[in-house]
């Protein structure tokens, strides 16, 4: 960045390779404010005795000044035969459209050569193009280098034309540009939040061994003499996007209008395509996108990569996995809408510096987006604003509390709390105190538990700053009364309207939560009250009685001596006795009846009432109530018929028990008379289940074959009751009878598996069968998936081999393995059910166990041997138990 004079020789202080610029402190070059003829605190004074160079014309100083992207002296646009100025040249181009044309080099067009037509239009509209924005930028950096010397004529209290000589001869003592030293004044002067961001931003930036020719302070001030001198925010999201933006990354900006519905409208945007930008020109309200959730936060919204959020917002296809950045645009504690800042490609989070820097902007757009105005058919319409006296007359007619409220800032123009302009005469403060007190205070000092755990105030600040009204229900309120905290239940209703915001509450009072409180039970209780005045006829129903009777609130309450007329006639017995202890006996009294309703519906009803007395003991009024209690007779009707019906069925299966047990024992009893045998004792034990409905199809059998075999036997059919127990006296009847044919085993469990399946409608049952020769002290046995049974010789107990076996009924045919056990004498077996060993909580191996441990140590006699393994048995299945057992002598 360079000077030259407006002679176009060089300057003695022109920036070369050889002699880089020096940047001084801005201590160095403070305006002295108190002897404007002493000029700028020089560092140091030339040699004694020596004059100051004369001071530079301050217009030729200005005309020198040679802004960022030029060459040549700054002339003022406009002027004549200047070819980059605003206006049209000689070939009748509009060069102000020109500089909103895209770079040439960043078209992917074809190749044209030079000298071609085309090629010489294309190399004319780029040159215009660059006129045009130079141009502009001079412009913008004229107006602040004006500004800089009103400044010091207002400081230095000088002419124009002094402060231009001081201005230049401050430069010159800085060694730096005209336009950076014009900014710093600028800063010095103004103290705002652009001084304070540049200067952060600066500190924690700046190289000393790099000079930054365009530094932020330059660019913030460009950008904002930009936007100022913008007449609309189109042109304000240009100059951001060129002067502020840009050198931080980003590629496209986005300015947004809130609506006062919550809505977003495009004010303007600069770096996405037209196309996208018309696409996105108006957003509803409640649509979550990246602006409108970076207007209901208050920080704002901060994505290192827009893909991750998975937000729609303008510009998504284009960079979608760039950062994005939605911060609010207010001012004065009011949000007026959103600016949002698209990268190219994922960002870290961003330094202070930067995101102050960009607050600052946004602050910025608030200003230009205070007086825009919706273009025609975008969102709603424009309307005019009510002002304060308007917003008081709306409260005054309103009949609940309510409060004018308008926003209270400090000096620096930050929102700190709400001055109440206005009370209403329906206003009922929570603490009691008159409304001249409350009138014209700060709400936090009338209400300072307002920004406590109810966060009233944060409420109210919300909805002055986005627009959006809030209501809630029984809300709680606190207000201080000497250091006493008194609370009270509210409705609350928080709005705005133009530069002011109502605070409607609607205390809750307890009469009136009582009489809802009634009103709501007796329709839940479908009660209605009644009073009757028996001495002027007076009678006065509430509502539900009359939805009760079923007529309309504008007809005749029903008398206490025309109820029967209104009842079924079998109730006249019934009434006529409630009336006759109610009026004649003046002592409260109850009647059920059922009550004919206009409407042909018959309702079971219950009045109660009671008689009131005046002083000398007669009767003057009657009060009551009446309740429908169809709903409840009901009930009681269908709960007597389910109790009949349960009895009866309580009933039948006692009696089919009673019949199943019966059959169950004459078939077989706990104990049958002993075998005879030689050399062999035989004994049986049945057990039946401890619960009658549990009458099972365990079954046993022990008999001498006309061979002279004995055939030994159990079995167990699955399911319990009538059925199971018939189907074990075929099952045993049918294994008996097929015994005589003198097959094995095995054959008798494959005929009886027929039966099981086709002649006992397809039960399931288990068995163990034998057949012992007493000759050769043998026993052949087959089992159709039954327990194996146990053998118990020299006081050791082990269960026999387990041999293959399906259960009986599961196939039309089965067949079955059988073996044969050679016994010697003092040998004991033992044939049992599940019953015996079966637990909830074991397993069967656990208890197959147990029962082997307690029928090792064989008592003398074999009775004394099955009532052991009955006491000590652990089973608690409660199923009915069968043993059969056999001792070799």
């Amino acid at each position: 960045m360079t000077s030259s004079p407006a002679s176009g020789a060089g300057s003695p202080h022109e920036d070369t390779p050889e002699s880089p610029t020096v940047r001084r402190p801005r201590s160095a070059y403070t305006v002295n404010a108190h002897d404007p003829s002493a000029g700028p605190e020089a560092p140091a004074p030339g040699p004694a005795g020596t004059d100051a160079p004369e001071a530079p014309d301050p217009a030729a100083a200005l005309q020198a000044v040679t802004l960022p992207g030029t060459s040549g002296p700054a002339d003022v646009p406009g002027a004549p035969g200047d070819p980059g100025a605003f206006g049209t040249d000689e070939a009748g181009l509009d060069l102000a459209d020109l500089a909103d044309l895209p770079d040439l080099a960043d078209l992917d067009l074809p190749k044209v050569p030079a000298s071609s037509p085309a090629g010489r239009l294309a190399a004319t509209v780029e040159r215009l193009r660059t006129e045009v924005r130079t141009a502009q930028a001079e412009a913008e950096g004229r107006a602040l280098i004006e500004l800089a010397k009103g400044i010091l004529v207002e400081r230095l209290g000088c002419g124009p034309a002094q402060a231009a000589r001081q201005l230049a001869e401050l430069t010159e003592q800085a060694r730096v540009t005209p336009l950076e030293f014009a900014v710093e004044v600028i800063n010095q002067a103004a103290r705002d939040r652009v001084s304070e961001v540049a200067g952060a931003f600066l500190a924690a930036t700046a190289d000393p061994a790099t000079p930054d020719e365009d530094s932020a302070a330059v660019r913030l001030r460009a950008a904002e003499s930009g936007v100022l001198a913008a007449d609309d925010t189109q042109a304000v999201a240009d100059s951001l996007l060129q002067h502020a933006l840009r050198p931080l990354g980003a590629v496209a900006v986005a300015v947004w209008a809130a609506g006062s519905d919550g809505s977003l409208t495009l004010a303007g945007s600069a770096g996405f395509p037209p196309t996208e930008a018309a696409r996105w020109r108006y957003v509803p309200p409640d649509v979550a996108t990246v602006a409108r959730r970076g207007l209901t936060e208050p920080d704002g919204l901060w994505l290192g990569s827009l893909a991750d959020s998975g937000l729609p917002t303008l510009g998504r296809r284009d960079f979608a996995d760039g950062a994005r950045v939605a911060v609010p645009a207010g001012t004065g504690g009011r949000i007026h809408g959103v600016l949002e800042i698209a990268w190219a490609r994922p960002e870290g989070p961003q330094p202070p510096p930067v995101i102050r820097q960009i607050e600052a902007l946004a602050e910025l757009c608030a200003h230009t987006l205070e007086s825009h105005a919706l273009p025609p058919g975008v969102g709603q319409e424009p309307r005019l604003l009510p002002d304060a006296a308007e917003l008081m007359d709306l409260a005054d007619g309103l009949h609940d509390p309510a409060l004018v409220l308008m926003p209270h800032l400090d000096d620096t123009g930050r929102l700190v709390d709400f001055r109440i302009q206005h009370v209403n005469t329906h206003f009922l403060d929570p603490a009691g105190r008159p409304r001249a007190m409350i009138n014209g205070a700060l709400l936090l000092e009338a209400y300072p538990m307002a920004a406590a755990a109810s966060e009233l105030f944060q409420r109210v600040e919300r909805v002055y700053a986005t627009g959006e009204p809030f209501r809630a229900q029984r809300m709680r309120l606190t207000a201080l009364v000497g250091q006493v905290p008194l609370a009270a239940v509210a409705d609350i209703s928080i709005s705005r309207h133009g530069a002011g915001v109502l605070l409607i509450w609607r205390i809750e009072d307890e009469a009136a939560r009582l009489a809802s409180l009634l009103q709501h039970a007796q329709r839940l209780g479908r009660i209605g009250g009644f009073e009757e005045n028996v001495l002027t006829g007076e009678i006065t129903w509430n509502g539900q009685l009359f939805d009760l009777y079923g007529r309309p609130p504008t007809s005749p309450p029903v008398p206490l001596e025309d109820l029967a007329a209104h009842a079924h006639p079998d109730e006249a017995v019934t009434i006529g006795r409630f009336l006759r202890t109610l009026l004649h006996h003046r002592r409260p009294a109850s009647a059920a009846f059922r009550l004919l309703r206009p409407d042909g519906v018959t309702r079971h009803m219950r009045v109660v009432a009671e008689p009131v007395l005046d002083t000398a003991g007669q009767l003057f009024v009657v009060r009551g109530a009446y309740q429908d209690i169809s709903a409840q007779h009901w009930t009681e009707v269908a709960l007597a018929a389910t109790r009949d019906q349960l009895a009866h069925t309580e009933q039948q299966a006692d009696e089919r028990n009673r019949l199943a047990l019966q059959l169950q024992h004459a078939i077989m009893p706990p104990a049958q008379t002993p075998l005879q045998v030689p050399e062999l004792k035989v004994a049986v034990r049945y057990r039946p289940a401890e619960t009658e409905q549990l009458v099972g199809g365990d079954w046993y059998d022990a008999v001498v074959l006309p061979s002279g075999l004995v055939l030994l036997c159990v079995g167990d059919v699955a399911g319990h009751g009538i059925e199971a127990a018939t189907s074990m006296v075929v099952l045993r009847n049918a294994l008996r009878g097929l015994a005589v044919t003198g097959a094995g085993p095995a054959q008798l469990l494959s005929w009886l598996n027929i039966v099981a399946h086709h002649l006992t409608g397809a039960v399931t049952a288990t068995a163990v069968c034998g057949l012992y020769d007493g000759e050769r002290r043998t026993l052949r046995w087959a089992r159709a998936g039954h327990l194996p049974p146990v053998l118990v010789r020299d006081s050791e107990a082990v269960a026999l081999p387990p041999i293959k076996g399906l259960l009986l009924g599961a196939l039309p045919e089965a067949g079955y393995e059988e073996t044969e056990l050679q016994l010697a004498a003092g040998d004991t077996l033992l044939m049992y059910t599940d019953g015996l060993i079966e637990r909830r909580d074991r397993s069967v191996e656990e208890s197959m166990s147990h029962l082997l441990d307690t029928a090792s140590p064989a008592p003398v006699s074999l009775d004394q041997h099955l009532d052991r393994l009955l006491t000590y048995s652990r089973s608690d299945t409660d199923d009915d138990t069968c043993i059969v057992g056999i001792r070799v002598v």
